[in-house]
């Protein structure tokens, strides 16, 4: 939406704070990072689907809302407010003490870049949900579907080591198994 400010034309929207800085203040401090309500809505709707997952590890780089590991996929659910969808009515600017929001908000943007950056070079795939896009759960859901590999990957590399480990372990043989009669197990002939 574009408004006509001072005789000029803007790109966003510029909203007035209607609350003293104290409550904004105590608003402020109740917002969490992690299972947020939009968050929630994501994992019910993987779940649904029938996907598994772990959540926030910090391993990661920008630490991912959801790991789909068997997928070899990260979902970072984002705010529409505090990571500035493109083109979203929610991505507004607030009017008073702008100096300070709009850097806050390009920091915003540019860590999550770098971050999406960051796993991608480490091999993820990464999918990005809006909390805008949570309005129609259909449409997300098969957005969701598409985008997240159907077949699982496979690590043969670590599955050779965990196999290694076993067999040192004694607890599992790999290869082919010796002709035995029965009943002569364990017993020297």
């Amino acid at each position: 939406m574009r408004q006509r400010r001072a005789g000029r034309w803007i790109g966003l929207t510029v909203l007035v704070d209607t609350v003293s800085p104290e409550k904004r203040s105590e608003i402020m401090r109740r917002i969490r990072f992690k299972d947020t309500r939009p968050e929630k809505a994501v994992r019910s709707l993987l779940h649904r689907l029938g996907f598994r997952f772990r959540l926030h590890p910090s391993k990661l780089p920008g630490k991912p809302d959801i790991v789909l590991a068997k997928y070899n996929t990260v979902v970072f659910v984002h705010g529409c407010f505090w990571h500035r969808h493109p083109g979203c009515a929610q991505a507004t600017t607030p009017a008073s003490r702008q100096d300070y929001w709009i850097p806050k908000f390009q920091r915003n943007v540019e860590r999550d870049e770098r971050n999406r950056r960051s796993i991608r070079q480490l091999g993820w795939d990464v999918i990005t949900v809006w909390e805008c896009e949570l309005k129609k759960p259909e449409v997300l859901a098969e957005r969701l579907r598409s985008l997240i590999r159907k077949d699982p990957v496979r690590y043969p590399k670590m599955e050779a080591q965990l196999m290694q480990v076993a067999e040192e372990a004694g607890k599992y043989k790999v290869g082919k198994r010796k002709a035995s009669k029965r009943g002569a197990k364990g017993k020297s002939q």
